[in-house]
């Protein structure tokens, strides 16, 4: 099996691009609940020099595996993460691509306001942009590629599914 890499990130922190934030979502499929999405950033002095494991694509790992993982992810020194819900109300309201969107802004500005300075660059899982001024490149699949989407599929992920039990 492939796992995903820190190739994107390493290639924009060459460019001096310190805060690069992965983001993915959760949610866009089922006919309940909330859509999430999740934003992490690897500092590039802490993130790819870690030892937790292997990491993929939320939707490729047990949920043993997502937990465990989860609780790396938003403990970890090096990673500044944020996420972003947005209610069932709302997708009726403005249709799933546009909460979808709403929620990784909403994560953007929550991993942000961790690291306390916005990020240079974003990496979105998809075909679409988000609204916002920071460059940003689409990478279809990018859950399965870019680690630091692939940190985010598994936050976005683990917290919808923590929202779907409570109800």
């Amino acid at each position: 099996m492939k796992y995903p890499n820190f190739d994107e990130e390493k290639k924009l922190w060459k460019r001096g691009m310190e805060c690069v934030a992965g983001l993915d979502e959760a949610g866009r499929g089922p006919l309940a609940g909330p859509v999430t999405a999740a934003a992490v950033i690897f500092l590039a002095q802490g993130g790819p020099a870690t030892g937790w494991g292997k990491i993929n694509d939320s939707k490729l790992l047990s949920e043993k595996r997502r937990e465990e993982l989860y609780e790396i992810l938003t403990n970890h020194f090096g990673i500044k993460w944020g996420v972003g819900v947005v209610s069932e109300k709302i997708i009726d309201k403005i249709n799933i691509l546009q909460a979808t969107k709403l929620a990784m802004q909403k994560a953007l500005r929550q991993a942000q306001g961790k690291l306390k300075r916005e990020a240079d660059f974003l990496l979105i899982d998809g075909n679409f942009s988000i609204n916002s001024k920071i460059f940003q490149k689409s990478i279809i699949k990018g859950d399965q590629k870019v680690v630091s989407i692939s940190a985010a599929s598994i936050i976005a992920k683990v917290t919808r599914d923590r929202i779907m039990q409570k109800y």
